[in-house]
């Protein structure tokens, strides 16, 4: 769109980059920006669209949706836009001051992209805003405009403007970390520790829905302050939980400094459960990642995947945390509770990622598996485990093992705490930034002094991060009264092979070096034909020639490979390994007593 007139093309303040966002046409999915930039000193301006976003670390490469882009100078006159490369433009010729305008279109309502449509506009950053090299700590202005016919309110973590629909920031940085919706949010408020929490929510349900769900939110809140001893201090003066609980929407979360952005396609009340888990999970990164900072994401940079060896603690002791919370909270019962430890105990003890990636190399495998989509095929069912469940077992473990060590005078909640105190606590010298990220080093350090055993930390650290070992879960979680138990006793096991009709049944699922069928030669695209003599066409004829064995059977099995041959093998059953934790029925009134300081938090108030 060429602009008849070139607003703001002188700008109050030299210092400022300024941003208008309009929605001509929200209907058609895109919004129009347009970005002055002032007091250019370089010679050539060079403009840039992120390719990563904060709380993703894979590339995303937001110009593929970028379009219709313009420059000008002062007074109007176009100047030239030759492109350097896909994801940016420079700009020569300008005079010292440079208005450029553009459309982006966006269609995912979800943590990382940008939304646009006649019920609201959800703006990430990243995915939106053309920034400019050398201008990252310019304070920056962000005007919205209202669409045709609308009266669309704001919630973001920006700082409120001069104006209604204007807000400030004090840096890029900050900037790109402060999504924002726009739309017919419904806005609930409260306190808690002194601090000023806002609930955003665009749904299409009722007052009571949201006041229940809000009184629920404030639970959750209430519980992660007891665990830090207190909350950080939001540079707005408030935290928004900016949620879009909407048919279309695209389920997921994403933390931000002083904000979380939660999307849902499950309505209240159905969805209550998992959004909370969601609330939970991210609120707790506001101490965790966003303010104890891994030193590979300080300072974030949107023109490359971000990568940390820290995620497992990052993000998997986050996990660990949000089904504790909830039941810490009242919110979720002991059974639901149980099941949550359950799906990490499972996936560590029996995915065969463990034996080939520790937990810190598995972190770094983020900036592939994080939203990434890979063109050629790759092993990863059998090498990698996501760092979120890999890091949960390990805090799982942790805190049971600091719990037993001490008869609960020291836990994972000390853990945490004092890593907020050494590094998340004394914040940055500059808005959106953290200047003591740490390193894994720190990380063992912390844990040496926290538990008074620097030994114990090396050990740990050595066996269960940086090392393959899983721990010992049923121990550690008998002293709680909680069994971990084989999920299908007795149920006999070729391994977790799964089946689709196409030319016969065809493997579609890779073969992992540690299930009997490997043993086999069975693989990936393979056709299984019969198993002990019994025809198979799909997962339940599979599942049914199995049924008639037990653990310890040698089965006869048929196959054709992929390149047409005939094969025979005989296996040996294995019992199907995977793993529940369930509560047992008596416990002892030592397990109740460790249960109970446990999953309810007892004394973690104030205690370093």
């Amino acid at each position: 769109m060429l602009l008849a007139a070139v607003p703001w093309a002188i700008v109050n303040s030299a210092e400022s980059v300024r941003y208008r966002l309009s929605f001509p046409e929200p209907q058609h999915r895109w919004m129009q920006v347009e970005a002055t930039f002032a007091g250019i000193e370089q010679a050539t301006l060079e403009l840039r669209m992120s390719r990563s976003s904060p709380g993703r670390y894979s590339l995303h490469d937001f110009a593929k949706n970028v379009y219709d882009v313009h420059a000008f100078a002062t007074g109007g006159r176009e100047l030239a836009l030759p492109r350097p490369d896909a994801n940016g433009w420079n700009v020569a010729d300008h005079g010292g001051a440079v208005t450029v305008a553009y459309k982006v279109y966006g269609d995912r309502l979800d943590g990382t992209y940008l939304a646009i449509d006649e019920t609201h506009a959800h703006v990430n950053m990243p995915a939106a805003i053309m920034w400019a090299r050398g201008f990252g700590d310019r304070p920056i202005v962000v005007t919205f405009t209202q669409p045709p016919g609308q009266t669309w309110r704001v919630a973001t973590q920006l700082h409120p403007g001069s104006q209604p629909l204007e807000f400030t920031g004090g840096n890029l940085e900050y900037l790109m970390d402060s999504p924002a919706e726009f739309g017919p949010v419904r806005m609930r408020e409260f306190t808690a520790g002194g601090r000023a929490f806002r609930l955003s929510l665009h749904h299409a349900g009722t007052d009571t829905e949201l006041e229940a769900f809000a009184h629920d939110v404030e639970r959750i809140v209430r519980q992660e302050g007891a665990i830090f001893g207190g909350y950080p201090d939001y540079e707005p003066g408030h935290y928004t939980f900016l949620i879009d609980d909407l048919p279309h929407a695209c389920g997921d979360g994403m933390e931000h400094r002083n904000s979380t952005v939660i999307t849902s396609p499950s309505a209240l009340p159905g969805g209550r459960r998992d959004l909370l888990d969601t609330v939970a999970h991210e609120f707790f990164h506001g101490w965790n990642t966003e303010r104890i900072r891994p030193q590979g994401l300080e300072p974030f940079d949107f023109e490359r995947a971000n990568s940390s060896g820290e995620l497992w603690l990052a993000e998997g002791f986050t996990q660990y945390y949000g089904p504790l919370v909830l039941q810490r909270s009242d919110l979720e019962d002991l059974s639901s509770t149980a099941r949550s430890f359950a799906a990490l105990v499972d996936t560590v003890v029996n995915d065969p990622g463990r034996r080939t990636r520790s937990a810190e190399e598995m972190s770094l495998m983020a900036p592939f598996i994080d939203g990434g989509h890979p063109v050629d095929r790759t092993n990863w069912s059998n090498t990698v485990i996501s760092y979120y469940p890999f890091g949960g077992a390990i805090a799982l473990a942790l805190d049971l093992t600091l719990r037993g060590r001490t008869d609960s005078r020291v836990s994972l909640d000390d853990f945490m705490r004092a890593m907020w105190d050494r590094f998340g606590k004394p914040g940055g010298s500059r808005e959106g930034y953290v200047d003591r990220p740490y390193t894994i080093d720190d990380a063992e350090a912390v844990l040496g002094d926290v538990s008074g055993d620097r030994a114990f930390a090396r050990e740990f650290f050595s066996k269960y991060i940086r090392g393959h070992d899983a721990a010992d879960y049923p121990a550690l979680l008998a002293r709680a009264g909680l069994a971990v138990r084989r999920r299908h006793p007795g149920r006999a096991w070729l391994g977790d092979v799964r089946l689709i009709a196409r030319d016969g049944a065809r493997v579609s699922t890779l073969i992992a070096p540690g299930w009997p069928i490997y043993a086999a030669g069975l693989d990936q695209d393979d056709e299984l034909q019969e198993i002990a003599g019994r025809r198979v066409n799909d997962d339940s004829d599979f599942a049914a020639a199995l049924g008639h064995h037990v653990p310890g059977d040698r089965v006869r099995i048929v196959f054709v490979d992929r390149g047409g041959r005939s094969r025979t093998a005989t296996v040996t059953l294995a019992e199907d390994p995977h793993l529940d934790v369930v509560p047992v029925e008596m416990p002892t009134a030592a397990q109740r007593a460790f249960r109970g300081r446990w999953l309810s938090g007892e004394g973690n108030e104030g205690r370093n």
